[in-house]
C-alpha cells in the first residue's frame, strides 16, 4: 500500500475541511495563501465536484480565460467607471451613482434566469478587484433576483492573494472613492462587512521546499523589513550578469518584456516561422493569451503557458523549452530538464458564456476559441503575466518601476533563491507594508475554526436548502395568475376549466398548510431538540419530499399537461397559453429541484422515482417539430396541414435533418427514386440546386435538397475528407 507523506494528508485534510464550508454552509469565503500554495488547484477541484449552480468570473480577460469563466463585467453589464455608493449627484465623467447604475440591470430574460438559480459566485484573482465593483455586483444580484440580502442571497467563493497584485485605481478616482471606502481593495465593500465572511489561508508552500528561502519570501510578503534578511538577499546581485538560456527576466511592463523578446529573436539567425492563431466565433483581442501572430526560430526560447492535457504530462504551465524547428501543424522543441525533442501542437483556448440547461442547471457554452501553439517568446515576462507560474531561474530588476506587491511575486516565481539574478540591489524602500491587509487577515481568519464553523451550520443550511426546495410559493402566484388568465375567455370551456383549476387549487391550498406546518416542525426541532434527535429531520425531510412530489406531478401538474394539449391549438388562446406554460414552466422546474434535491449529500427522492414534462412546440426547433411528427407516421402533406405549412417547407426542414444523417429517406422516397438518383449522383458534382433540377427533372426542388443533403452526408462518412493544412 503506498502511504501518504504527512504534508499530503495535511493537505488533503485541509482542503476537504475548507470544501465543506462552501459546499455545506451559506458561508461567504476568502481563499489565500501565499505563492504556489494551490489556490487554483482548489479552485479546479471545487468546480469538479460542488452540486451548487456557480458562475466563475474574474477581473480581467486573461485571469477569467485561465480560470475558465468570464470576466464580471461581462456577466453583469457593469459599466467601466468608478461607482459611488450614494444616491447623491455625481459627475457622470468621474463616477457613477446608485440611480445612474441601475439601469444598466435591466437583463433580458435568460440572464435573469441564469443569475436566478445562481447558488454560489466565485471571483479568481480578486485582489486586483477594488471595492465598489462588488458594491456593483451587490446591486446587480439584488435587483436580479429581486431581494434585500446582501449579493442577493448569493454565496460569494473568493480566492487570491492581497499581498500580490493590488487594485488599479485611476488618480482621478483616487479622492472620489476614497470618501467612501476606507482602501480599494475588495474587503472594503459595503455589501461584503454585512455579511457572514471569513478568510482561510493555504500555508503550505509546494513551489519551494528550502526553509530559509522561504521565511524571507514571507518577511517580505507581509512588508516586515525589519526581518528581511537584505544581505543574504543582495548576494543574488550581480548587476554585470550576461544571461544565457533558460534565464526569463521578469520586468514591471509588457512593452519592456516586448523589447526584450523582439531583439533576442531578431538576434537569431535565419527567417521567422509565422504561426497565426485560428480565431473563431466571439474571443475579443483582450482574451488572447498570446501572441496571434506568433513568429519563432529556431533556438528561441518559449515558455509553456498551459498544462499538457494529455496522460503524458510533457509540459506544465510557466515550463521553458528551446525551439528547434518547424513541421506540419507541429513544433519541436527540447523542453527545460530534458533532452529529448518534443512536438507540440496547436491548443484550443474557449471563451465560455453561463446559460440554464432543461434542468434549471447553470451550464458552460462556448462561444468563441482561439487555437494556437501553447507559448510565447520567453526571454522576458510581465510580473502580472508570470503570476502562478514557476521557474529555475530568473532575473528580476526591482527598480522604481516596481509597484506594491511586485517584489514579492517576482521573487516567488523562482523555486530556489540561488536560481534568482537581481540586476539592481532590494532595499527596504522597495518593500511596501499595508497594515489595511494584514488588519483584515487577523479579523477574519477562520482557518483554526473551521471544523467548528462546518459542524455549528451544515444543519442550519441543508435545512434552509430543503424549506426553500419544498416551498411551493413561486408556483402558487403562477396558479392564480392563470386562473385569472382563464376566467371569462369565450374560446376555452369554462366547465372544464373550472374542474381543473378546482383540483390544483386544491391540492396547492393543501400543499400550502402542510408546508407551513412542516416549516414549523423543523424550525422547532433545530431550536429544542438534542442532538440525538436532529436524525428525525434528514428522515421527515424525505418522507415530506416524496409526498409533495408526487401530489404536485399527479394532481397537480398531469391535469394541467392534459389541459394545455386540448387548449394550446385553439384560436383566440395565444395570452391564455402564455400564462398557462409560465406556470407549467415553474411546475416543472420545482418538480426537477425536488428530484435532484440533497440533504447533506444524500438524495431525497429515491433514483427510480420519474419525472414527467412538457414541451412547449414553439420551443422545439421548427425543422424537428417536423422530423418528429414523421417520425411518428405522418406523412409530409399531413405534417404540412397539421401546422399550416406549405410542403415545401417540410421538406425544407428534412433537408436539415438530412445533413446530419439522422433522416430514414425510405419514409419520404421510393427505391426506383433512390435508385434514379444515386445512378447520377456526386458530391459536389452540381454547382447549384437548378443545375440539379436540370438533371433530374423527375424531382421536384425541395425533394431534391433533401436527397443531395442526405447523400452527401453519407458520402463523406464513407470517404472522409481531409481537413486542409493550416
Amino acid at each position: 500500500m503506498q502511504h501518504l507523506s504527512e504534508n499530503t494528508k495535511s493537505r488533503i485534510s485541509l482542503s476537504e475541511k475548507i470544501y465543506n464550508i462552501i459546499e455545506f454552509t451559506q458561508r461567504n469565503v476568502f481563499l489565500t495563501g501565499k505563492a504556489g500554495t494551490g489556490k487554483t488547484t482548489f479552485l479546479n477541484d471545487f468546480i469538479r465536484r460542488t452540486i451548487k449552480n456557480s458562475i466563475v468570473v474574474a477581473p480581467t480577460g486573461i485571469a477569467a480565460i485561465n480560470a475558465g469563466g468570464v470576466t464580471i463585467h461581462s456577466m453583469f453589464g457593469l459599466p467601466l467607471t468608478s461607482f459611488i455608493p450614494t444616491m447623491d449627484p455625481v459627475d457622470r465623467n468621474e463616477a457613477i451613482n446608485i440611480p445612474q447604475l441601475l439601469p444598466h440591470f435591466k437583463y433580458r430574460k435568460e440572464k435573469l434566469e441564469l443569475l436566478r438559480a445562481l447558488e454560489i459566485l466565485i471571483i479568481d484573482e480578486v485582489s486586483m478587484l477594488r471595492a465598489d465593483v462588488l458594491d456593483m455586483i451587490d446591486l446587480a444580484l439584488k435587483t436580479a433576483r429581486r431581494s434585500t440580502l446582501a449579493f442577493g442571497g448569493v454565496q460569494l467563493l473568493l480566492i487570491g492573494d492581497l499581498y500580490q497584485l493590488p487594485p488599479v485605481v485611476k488618480a482621478s478616482s483616487e479622492k472620489l472613492l476614497a470618501a467612501f471606502y476606507s482602501s480599494p481593495y475588495f474587503f472594503e465593500s459595503k455589501a461584503l462587512k454585512s455579511t457572514p465572511f471569513v478568510t482561510i489561508e493555504l500555508t503550505t508552500v509546494f513551489r519551494q521546499s528550502d526553509p530559509v528561502f522561504i521565511a524571507l519570501l514571507n518577511s517580505i510578503r507581509e512588508g516586515e523589513t525589519y526581518q528581511i534578511d537584505f544581505p543574504l538577499l543582495n548576494t543574488r546581485y550581480q548587476p554585470g550578469f550576461e544571461p544565457q538560456d533558460r534565464y526569463v527576466y521578469l520586468v514591471s511592463h509588457n512593452y519592456m518584456a516586448d523589447g526584450i523578446n523582439t531583439r533576442r529573436l531578431n538576434d537569431l539567425p535565419g527567417s521567422g516561422i509565422s504561426c497565426p492563431a485560428v480565431i473563431t466565433g466571439d474571443f475579443k483581442e483582450q482574451l488572447y493569451p498570446n501572441d496571434p501572430n506568433l513568429v519563432l526560430k529556431p533556438e528561441a526560447q518559449v515558455m509553456f503557458i498551459r498544462n499538457d492535457g494529455s496522460e503524458a504530462k510533457k509540459y506544465y504551465n510557466g515550463r521553458l523549452a528551446k525551439v528547434v524547428r518547424a513541421e506540419e501543424d507541429k513544433i519541436i522543441v527540447i523542453p527545460e530538464g530534458s533532452e529529448a525533442e518534443l512536438a507540440v501542437e496547436r491548443e484550443i483556448w474557449e471563451n465560455k458564456k453561463y446559460s440554464l440547461n432543461d434542468k434549471k442547471e447553470i451550464q458552460e457554452e462556448v462561444v468563441g476559441s482561439y487555437e494556437q501553439y501553447p507559448f510565447r517568446l520567453a526571454w522576458a515576462v510581465t510580473i502580472h503575466k508570470s503570476q502562478g507560474l514557476t521557474f529555475d531561474r530568473v532575473i528580476i530588476d526591482a527598480g522604481a518601476s516596481f509597484t506594491s506587491g511586485q517584489v514579492y511575486v517576482a521573487l516567488s516565481r523562482c523555486r530556489t533563491l540561488e536560481g534568482i539574478v537581481l540586476k539592481s540591489p532590494i532595499r527596504a524602500s522597495n518593500i511596501f507594508r499595508d497594515t489595511r491587509i494584514s488588519d483584515f487577515h487577523e479579523a477574519t481568519n477562520a482557518s483554526e475554526k473551521m471544523e467548528q464553523i462546518y459542524e455549528t451550520e451544515k444543519h442550519a443550511f441543508a435545512v434552509s436548502k430543503l424549506l426553500r426546495t419544498l416551498n411551493c410559493a413561486a408556483f402558487l402566484t403562477a396558479m392564480e395568475r392563470w386562473i385569472e388568465a382563464g376566467e371569462g375567455n369565450l374560446q376555452i370551456s369554462q366547465e372544464a376549466l373550472s374542474a381543473v383549476s378546482a383540483q390544483v387549487k386544491e391540492t396547492c391550498r393543501a400543499l400550502e398548510n402542510t408546508f407551513i406546518k412542516f416549516e414549523h416542525f423543523v424550525q422547532r426541532k433545530m431550536r429544542d431538540a438534542p442532538p440525538d434527535l436532529w436524525e428525525q429531520i434528514p428522515e421527515k425531510g424525505a418522507a415530506a419530499a416524496n409526498y409533495f412530489f408526487d401530489q404536485v406531478q399527479q394532481q397537480v401538474f398531469t391535469p394541467l399537461k392534459v389541459h394545455y394539449a386540448s387548449t394550446k391549438n385553439l384560436k383566440g388562446v395565444k395570452s391564455y397559453t402564455r400564462v398557462l406554460e409560465a406556470l407549467m414552466t415553474e411546475l416543472e422546474a420545482y418538480l426537477r429541484g425536488m428530484k435532484n434535491a440533497v440533504f447533506l449529500e444524500k438524495k431525497l427522492l429515491p433514483e427510480e422515482k420519474t419525472m414527467e414534462t412538457y414541451v412547449k412546440e414553439k420551443d422545439r426547433p421548427s425543422h424537428l417539430v417536423s422530423y418528429s411528427l414523421l417520425d411518428e407516421g405522418k406523412t409530409p402533406e399531413e405534417i404540412a396541414a397539421t401546422r399550416n405549412l406549405a410542403v415545401s417547407t417540410v421538406y425544407g426542414h428534412f433537408a436539415r435533418v438530412a445533413q446530419v444523417g439522422i433522416l430514414d429517406i425510405h419514409t419520404l422516397f421510393s427505391e426506383e427514386q433512390l435508385r434514379i438518383f444515386n445512378q447520377a449522383f456526386e458530391p459536389g458534382k452540381w454547382a447549384s440546386i437548378t443545375v440539379a433540377k436540370s438533371a433530374l427533372p423527375v424531382f421536384e426542388f425541395h425533394e431534391l435538397r433533401v436527397l443531395i443533403n442526405h447523400f452527401t452526408y453519407w458520402a463523406n462518412k464513407e470517404r472522409p475528407v481531409k481537413e486542409p493544412s493550416r
